[in-house]
């Protein structure tokens, strides 16, 4: 079940796309929803000022600023949210990047899911980086929103891109309340030939089917830089609105390294995205 929703709104891009999917979702499953919005403060103020009285009060200037862009997002979402009937909370915080990708993974980490906005590459900010840091460290299913969705966010035709993985598996039974719910689900297979026989796409479709669900399969194989437009060239045709699909990635001296398939996919997600990591 989604009863206990979380989601991140941008305080230096457009939120209406990631406000009213979450909204919408919170709507259709009767859930609870908590919005945070961090106002990002810059750590650059003290480079160009002498005197620590005068760092001092940039600084004040600096985080009352990030707090009003806070706020200011979460006014936004308290309108709409309050018009939908729905029960929510709001809070907005101040902090430099790297402490507030910290407590927002943390944040995280007690939600049935986590809704963030897919980054957007005309705007140069932080504010970029929350949704991944977001899907390293909240421990459960973030959703992506593209930052060109309009309108709610209801699921009718599910797609699962599936390659045997423990990711695909995990992400799988997280979008469970997801599956459930919608009218048709398609199994995108990627390069089923090397799956080992216990995962395969007909192990998978027996599983599905315990479940009242008949599933259709669209097999593809491709080379490991051609994944990513497949699966959405699957997506286009077949009319499916929300794809689910492990997300990959490791840190690498406290670099975040995302896999292939998955950078793609952040990049150039056409449709609203759940991913597990």
């Amino acid at each position: 079940m989604l009863k206990d929703l979380l989601v991140q709104i941008p305080s230096e891009r457009p939120v209406r796309p990631v406000i009213d999917a979450a909204i919408s979702l919170a709507l259709n499953h009767s859930a609870h929803l908590d919005a945070i919005s961090v106002g990002l403060e810059s750590t650059n103020i003290g480079l160009a000022v002498d005197g620590a009285a005068a760092v001092a009060a940039l600084f004040d200037v600096e985080r009352e600023r990030a707090l009003a862009r806070a706020n200011a997002a979460l006014e936004v979402f308290e309108s709409e949210a309050r018009n939908a009937g729905i029960a929510y909370s709001r809070q907005a915080f101040t902090a430099v990047p790297v402490d507030a990708f910290t407590m927002l993974g943390a944040m995280a980490r007690l939600y049935d899911l986590s809704i963030v906005m897919q980054s957007d590459p005309d705007y140069t900010t932080s504010d970029n980086m929350v949704p991944k840091e977001m899907l390293f460290q909240a421990g459960g299913p973030v959703l992506f929103i593209p930052y060109t969705h309009k309108g709610p966010l209801n699921p009718r035709h599910v797609g699962i891109a599936w390659d045997g993985s423990r990711l695909a598996a995990r992400a799988l039974r997280d979008a469970a309340p997801f599956i459930a719910k919608a009218d048709a689900v398609t199994v995108v297979s990627v390069n089923e030939a090397g799956m080992p026989v216990e995962t395969s796409v007909e192990n998978l479709t027996t599983h599905l089917a315990r479940r009242g669900i008949k599933p259709r399969i669209e097999s593809l194989s491709a080379d490991a830089s051609d994944v990513q437009p497949a699966i959405l060239s699957v997506a286009a045709d077949a009319g499916i609105d929300l794809i689910i699909m492990g997300g990959y990635g490791h840190s690498r001296l406290q670099e975040r390294i995302l896999g292939g398939v998955t950078r793609g996919m952040l990049e150039s997600m056409t449709v609203p995205t759940l991913m597990s990591h």
